[in-house]
């Protein structure tokens, strides 16, 4: 995993990725954004889950960890829509 931004896009943030609207269940996989600090560990890293609730402006996901289903708090901005 590359710790660092392109040049061009460092220090810079999307809005639309920071303000999108998840549904109940749909898929998403989480990959963070390194301009943003975040809360979830970094094993999470590319990891698939579905969205289970929003909470404030975060979103509640269920990801499987072995043979357990774990729910992450997570930013909008550190998450990718999978169609």
């Amino acid at each position: 995993m590359s710790k660092k931004k392109p040049v061009r896009t460092r220090g810079k943030l999307q809005l639309s990725k920071y303000f999108q609207e998840l549904k109940k269940g749909e898929s998403v996989a989480v990959v963070k954004e390194p301009a943003v600090a975040s809360s979830f560990p970094t094993r999470l890293q590319g990891r698939t889950g579905v969205v289970e609730d929003k909470r404030g402006k975060s979103y509640i996901i269920k990801i499987k960890d072995q043979s357990k289903e774990k729910k992450f708090l997570i930013e909008p901005i550190h998450l990718k829509k999978i169609k």
